[in-house]
């Protein structure tokens, strides 16, 4: 192992290396599909990937205690999204954000686990967007519960 390696986050919610996910951009109801790799390590969450858009660097932090999550997902040569968001052991959901007015929910997990969503998929899909606030969101909130 590493000197890198050894640093790397321990807690199981958070494993460095390949995730995936989708984002919802309203008025659609389809999946926008990412594919990440991302490092977390004390606190700090680094990474890049890429999606319809094109590619992108991640730059954020994470809390053990209660699992919220932040970062910027910057376009290379484009614009920046910023997200925020909570893991409860199911990967990490949340809202996304270009101000002023664009908006819309997200979810992301660690390659090779099952798709976290199909049960509320439908249901997430069409969950108002425009009633969840970066620092108000709720787990029922996102799945339209």
């Amino acid at each position: 192992m590493t000197d890198l390696e050894a640093d790397l986050e321990i807690d199981g919610r958070f494993p460095s290396g390949e995730w995936t996910g989708f984002f919802l951009q309203p008025p659609s109801t389809s999946r926008h599909w990412m594919q990440l790799h991302l490092t977390f390590r004390a606190g700090t969450l680094k990474g890049d990937g890429s999606d319809w858009v094109g590619p992108f660097t991640i730059d954020g932090g994470y809390q053990l205690d209660d699992g919220r999550c932040w970062w910027t997902k910057r376009y290379t040569g484009r614009h920046d999204v910023s997200y925020s968001g909570y893991n409860e052991g199911k990967g990490i959901w949340g809202v996304w954000n270009i101000p002023p007015t664009a908006k819309g929910g997200f979810h992301i997990w660690p390659a090779g686990m099952a798709d976290p969503t199909q049960s509320a998929l439908t249901q997430a899909e069409q969950a108002p967007v425009e009633a969840v606030g970066p620092r108000t969101i709720t787990r029922r909130t996102f799945i339209g519960r």
